[in-house]
């Protein structure tokens, strides 16, 4: 399939389909005439791509990734990335933590608002 059609199929801009090219994250024949021509797979390669950009990984990281990704999208054993992945979820713990902190106190503040609101 040409670019515009993989980028219609993915919801995906032929400029970021062009962008995970140049990253290596994904790959394309050329036709004589220059255009590109990717596969039935480069629709679930993308979509894997854009789970892994979702959760924050860093392109390098999404690239090392790929190859131990199963059909269903799942990972398998990837050797050498285990502590990117661990050093992201471990931000991902962090900014819960941060999340879970701002909510109470926001959630105090209406509370403590709609109390003091209601005797004035």
């Amino acid at each position: 399939m040409l670019i515009g059609e993989l980028a219609d199929r993915t919801g995906v801009s032929e400029r970021l389909l062009r962008y995970y090219e140049r990253a290596g994250l994904l790959s394309a024949e050329r036709r004589g005439n220059g255009y590109r021509e990717y596969d039935d797979e480069a629709v679930q390669r993308v979509a894997r791509i854009r789970a892994l950009l979702a959760v924050g990984l860093p392109t390098r990281v999404i690239g090392q990734l790929l190859p131990c990704t199963r059909a269903d999208g799942a990972l398998r054993a990837c050797p050498g990335v285990l502590p990117a992945l661990r050093d992201r979820l471990a931000e991902l713990d962090r900014r819960a933590a941060d999340l879970a902190t701002a909510r109470t106190l926001l959630r105090d503040a209406i509370a403590h608002t709609e109390h003091h609101g209601a005797h004035s």
